[in-house]
């Protein structure tokens, strides 16, 4: 729960400093719901709020309509205060406060995706097919997939690793026609294009809980032969393997993944190897001295390396920025689902399971919770940018109605849709939570 308190926290926050730069008043800033324990206001007469609840937060404009419906609010406003009402503003400075809310989120998601990239090593992980049932021989064109083949991309989308794989497949759920995935053989310099046609794609909650299953694929993630670190004094240190070298075979003996440089290196211990590295752009061959251990009684060689690549800031932010663009548009494209009825609604999730998910992760270690909490992070933001109306998403359209007219929906009409609204964002969340209590029964 304090988990999301702090993501709409945040939320609220990208609200309040984008009304604050348009000069609208803002009447009270607070962190959590329902009774204020703590305030304190500063010198623009904002009220900054702690409250009994901490669920989330919220942001309370002056507008035109509350100065109406409670006049002595007057008493306590500046004549320019009462000038600079959210309703008073130009219609691109109400959606830009409105719209700060959610782009806060996505900023905070892009930040944190970019911190935990910069601090951990790029696994250069390749899904590699490990089994093949009879459905997916009986099911494909022209072309066929074969053991070992390496999937690169599918509908031209990467697949580096098991989430990218769920998420795209998930994302066909209910879909008809062809599935093309580009896949490489060790055999082969060149990658292949393989179609796959399904029908109905992942009809039912079972199949979207392992859509690799579904489709027929056994998958190994195996990591490609690049040097992430070296440890200092160790074999590799000493034979000037650096950081970022991709080996190209040990010996004359051919390397495709990390686990074949592990497998040549543990049959020589103490011997000299010759490895073959590219190192930007350059062909090296370096003599090594391979190091040895004893393990189960055995003396075995060691290389004294982890393996992936690091990340500059640059590629890090990069890649924050994709995840965060990728994961939103799944997002909505699984609420989507979800309302065509292709995805079921059970994957809803309410306050009961974020936080046993939270709870999980934290156990997890650091960087899986931070990991969450940029995924709830998206979800928040692309949820309230749906268009219903008593989220932003709802008021930015009500906004755009506005501009096509030239003027406000009438009042009566305005108000039976955010009534509307209400009633539906109470179902979701009765919903979400009937959800997270049937898990336990």
């Amino acid at each position: 729960m304090v988990l999301v308190g702090i993501l709409v926290t945040i939320h609220e926050f990208g609200h309040f400093i984008v009304a604050r730069m348009c000069k609208v008043h803002v009447q009270r800033f607070s962190i959590g719901m329902g009774p204020v324990f703590y305030k304190r206001n500063d010198k623009y007469g904002t009220e900054f709020a702690l409250s009994a609840i901490p669920l989330g937060g919220y942001v309370s404009m002056i507008t035109n309509k509350l100065i109406e419906l409670e006049p002595e609010i007057k008493q306590n406003l500046t004549e320019e205060q009462i000038k600079n009402t959210f309703d008073s503003k130009p219609k691109w400075q109400r959606a830009s406060i409105m719209f700060a809310g959610p782009l806060a989120n996505f900023l905070l998601s892009i930040f944190i995706f970019t911190a935990i990239f910069l601090n951990t090593p790029d696994p250069q992980t390749v899904p590699v097919i490990n089994n093949l049932s009879e459905e997916t021989r009986n099911y494909t064109s022209e072309q066929i997939l074969k053991l070992d083949d390496q999937i690169l991309k599918i509908n031209n989308v990467d697949i580096r690793d098991a989430k990218d794989f769920n998420l795209e497949l998930l994302s066909y759920a209910g879909y008809s026609g062809p599935l093309t995935l580009e896949i490489l053989r060790s055999s082969e310099n060149e990658s292949n294009l393989v179609e796959i046609f399904v029908t109905d794609f992942l009809p039912t909650s079972e199949s979207q809980n392992d859509p690799l299953e579904y489709l027929g694929i056994g998958i190994d993630y195996k990591m490609k032969p690049y040097i992430g670190s070296v440890i200092s004094g160790g074999a590799a240190d000493i034979g000037l393997l650096k950081a970022n070298d991709k080996i190209l075979s040990i010996a004359d003996t051919e390397v495709t993944y990390a686990e074949d440089i592990r497998s040549v290196v543990s049959m020589y211990p103490n011997s000299n190897l010759v490895f073959k590295v590219e190192r930007n752009s350059e062909i090296l061959y370096l003599p090594v001295t391979i190091g040895s251990s004893i393990r189960d009684g055995k003396e075995v060689g060691v290389l004294g390396v982890s393996f992936g690549t690091s990340r500059s800031f640059l590629q890090s932010l990069n890649k924050g920025v994709y995840e965060t663009y990728n994961l939103s548009l799944k997002t909505l494209q699984f609420v989507g689902k979800m309302i065509s009825g292709n995805m079921g609604t059970e994957n809803l999730s309410g306050p009961i399971g974020i936080a046993q998910m939270a709870g999980n992760t934290a156990q997890a270690g650091f960087l899986p919770f931070m990991y969450l909490m940029a995924l709830l992070s998206i979800s928040l933001a692309v949820l309230n940018l749906l268009p219903i109306p008593v989220l932003d998403g709802g008021q930015l359209t009500l906004l755009g109605i506005e501009a096509l007219r030239g003027k406000p929906l009438p009042e009566k009409v305005e108000n039976l849709i955010y009534s509307g609204g209400v009633v539906l964002v109470l179902m979701l969340m009765i919903f979400a939570i009937f959800n997270d209590v049937s898990r336990f029964l």
